[in-house]
């Protein structure tokens, strides 16, 4: 790998990690934080809230994939990490589960895993392009 590939292998690992940790960081504790809601004692609620992530994630993914042919890898990515900011604040900032319900759909509609990974092989040639697809997948 060139250094140039090296830096974008590596830039694009973190934003795929960032991203994953939205949706696996939180599930130890989930549960247990989402009971201090109001309605957060309804099982099948605190199961959709967690749900709901990976749902609007892989919903969003062929839309945002296309959207990347269209309008650029790096403004989806960069559109799509604010949504997933903005649902994070939202998450943040919940008063029920209901609220907290919306926060984790809008998190997950920020989906910029397909983005990434086509990103990651405009950058980088045939020959290493399977290193760095592994590399992006490890984080």
């Amino acid at each position: 790998m060139t250094a140039d590939e090296r830096r974008s292998t590596q830039s694009l690992a973190a934003i795929f990690a960032l991203r994953m940790l939205g949706l696996f960081l939180v599930l130890p504790v989930f549960a247990l934080e989402a009971r201090k809601y109001p309605g957060g004692d309804d099982p099948a609620l605190i199961g959709l809230a967690m749900g709901l992530y990976g749902l609007t994630q892989a919903v969003m993914q062929v839309p945002l994939g296309l959207a990347s042919d269209r309008l650029g890898r790096k403004r989806v990515i960069v559109a799509g990490l604010l949504v997933f900011a903005a649902g994070s604040v939202l998450a943040a900032l919940a008063g029920s589960i209901h609220g907290l319900m919306i926060g984790r759909a809008l998190q997950g509609a920020g989906a910029v895993s397909a983005a990434v990974t086509a990103l990651l092989a405009d950058l980088t040639r045939d020959e290493v392009r399977t290193k760095g697809m592994a590399l992006v997948g490890m984080s």
